[in-house]
């Protein structure tokens, strides 16, 4: 009787375990202000549902994304030190917003497509809200 206790508890314990963990599976985004003087920004973490993209988009107090200013993939799940390269100058005060992307609907799997407005590896979105996070430029 010991036995199957301690093997209910075990099963019962991976089962919780495993729902943590796609609990922790929605997309976010985790950034801080920083320095974007060697061009290029970085997320800290970035969960994502799907192989896609973190997109650097200029914003403002309206808080809309505006142009795209850089982009670097992500792998399903769990990415660490996300390093996005600019591809245009900004400086200090600027507002970014570091938005998760998809892969899908583009011409080419890995080749990042996006434009604004555009449906190819487009925004994520959840419950109808952007997965994004703002910074500020130092």
């Amino acid at each position: 009787m010991t036995k199957f206790m301690a093997s209910a508890f075990v099963s019962t314990a991976l089962l919780v375990g495993a729902s943590l963990a796609q609990a922790d599976m929605h997309p976010q985004v985790w950034a801080d202000d920083q320095s974007a003087a060697d061009g290029s920004v970085y997320a800290e973490k970035v969960m994502a549902n799907s192989n896609g993209w973190l997109v650097v988009h200029r914003t403002d107090d309206n808080m809309k994304p505006g142009p795209v200013v850089g982009h670097a993939p992500l792998k399903k799940g769990e990415n660490m030190d996300v390093t996005a390269l600019l591809t245009e100058n900004v400086s200090s005060g600027d507002q970014l917003m570091l938005m998760v992307h998809s892969e899908e609907g583009g011409m080419e799997t890995g080749v990042f497509e996006y434009t604004l407005g555009a449906s190819e590896d487009g925004p994520v979105k959840v419950d109808g809200n952007l997965v994004m996070t703002t910074i500020t430029a130092q």
